[in-house]
């Protein structure tokens, strides 16, 4: 990826893409196979990808225009739920080979450029060495920091989500979770009071396992301190002895720390924001990379069928976040509203209600991301099926959410 520190393209970029994370790299990879210039800029571009993506298997795109080599799927299986009872996953969970994604992302026709765009005016992006590129269009790819994007007004602290994993092999993972996926188990096994958390165990492929204690969504993150006491008491309670647990080996653990409530501004012109810096993150999950692909596929549609540069800006910030799209994630901001305000020992019961919804349910929740009938039907779906306690919680938080400043969802 350094050969394109030493050389620009002949012809000025159609589009700079700031940013070389997972949705920064989609979107230049779909643009350039559609025969649009792009530079990509980002200070590290040869840095290796660590985070560990998980997503639901249908939603993984191993086909259409710019599909995915299937060796990106490390491993794909049927997952359970724990909470009161144990549930089925509504749907196959896929667990991503973080190299083997970043590998097929990279696209040869895309300029690497090593550097940091710090501002952009006048179709010039401007690094922070003093360089400026040509820049048409920028794609803001910077995630929640929003360099690009970000509003002057002040914002609340972000909620965030946070977690601790470890890497161990098949064989001591399945002394946790008898060898099954584990999407969430709410169990309290650590035996720390406060705020739950929950278990994550996936295989990782080979003959690795990623076993880690999550945070849902706090204002701010649980420490990651506390998170790892919470993983070490988890396993040792389950029956692991200290040394089956390499919480000491820095190379086997995961540290994992996300808003998942970054504002969505309005951007300035010629800038459209992709990915955590337009507020694409799942306010529940915390998942948004199924998403950047779907997008980016959308994005270079977009651009690449029209030729004049209004109606080119004006087409790529329809695509990535439509009018339907940006009432979805509205409601899922309320729903994470709720879910900051419930009382820690209603946490547990409020997923078991969720996970005994019918799976179509389940999954318009969790998916549906331009689907507005169908995420309204879910809620109202999780609604009904709450206790009275619960459903007094949820209306109680959706007034109070309701009343809070979302700094600015004006969309584009």
């Amino acid at each position: 990826m350094g050969e394109g520190d030493r050389r620009l393209t002949a012809r000025a970029a159609d589009v700079l893409v700031a940013g070389g994370g997972p949705a920064g790299w989609s979107a230049a990879r779909a643009c350039a196979r559609r025969g649009l210039a792009v530079t990509l800029v980002d200070p590290h571009p040869d840095r290796r990808w660590r985070h560990t993506y998980g997503a639901w298997a249908d939603e993984v795109p191993l086909t259409g225009p710019d599909a995915l080599p299937r060796d990106v799927v490390a491993a794909s299986g049927p997952g359970f739920a724990i909470a009161r009872r144990t549930h089925p996953l509504a749907g196959d969970y896929a667990v991503l080979d973080t190299g083997a994604l970043q590998e097929a992302l990279h696209h040869p026709a895309v300029t690497v450029h090593r550097g940091r765009v710090v501002g952009r005016a006048e179709g010039t992006a401007f690094l922070d060495g003093g360089e400026r590129l040509a820049a048409p269009l920028v794609l803001d790819a910077t995630g929640a920091a929003q360099v690009l994007s970000r509003s002057r007004r002040q914002v609340p602290r972000a909620a965030e989500q946070t977690a601790v994993g470890v890497v161990v092999p098949s064989s001591v993972a399945a002394r946790v979770t008898g060898g099954r996926l584990v999407f969430m188990d709410w169990r309290p096994l650590h035996g720390h009071p406060g705020w739950p958390t929950f278990l994550y165990a996936i295989p990782l492929g080979g003959d690795d396992w990623l076993l880690e204690e999550t945070s849902l969504a706090r204002r701010p993150g649980l420490p990651l301190a506390e998170l790892t006491e919470r993983l070490r008491r988890r396993l040792v309670a389950c029956g692991l002895e200290e040394g089956d647990i390499p919480l000491d080996d820095r190379t086997r653990v995961e540290h994992v720390r996300f808003a998942v409530d970054t504002p969505s501004h309005r951007p300035p012109a010629g800038v459209v924001p992709l990915g955590a810096a337009a507020s694409l993150v799942h306010p529940a999950t915390g998942y948004s990379l199924t998403r950047s692909l779907v997008i980016a596929t959308r994005l270079a549609d977009a651009l690449a069928t029209r030729p004049d540069h209004a109606a080119r800006l004006d087409a790529a910030g329809r695509a990535v976040r439509s009018t339907a799209g940006r009432v979805v994630h509205a409601m899922r901001r309320r729903g994470l509203d709720v879910l900051l305000r419930m009382p820690p020992c209603e946490v547990p019961e409020f997923f078991e209600r969720f996970f005994s919804l019918p799976a179509a349910a389940q999954r318009g929740y969790l998916g549906a991301h331009d689907d507005v009938a169908n995420s309204m039907g879910a809620m109202l779906a999780v609604f009904r099926h709450l206790s009275p306690r619960l459903r007094g919680h949820l209306i109680a938080g959706s007034l109070l959410g309701a009343g809070r400043d979302h700094s600015g969802e004006d969309g584009y």
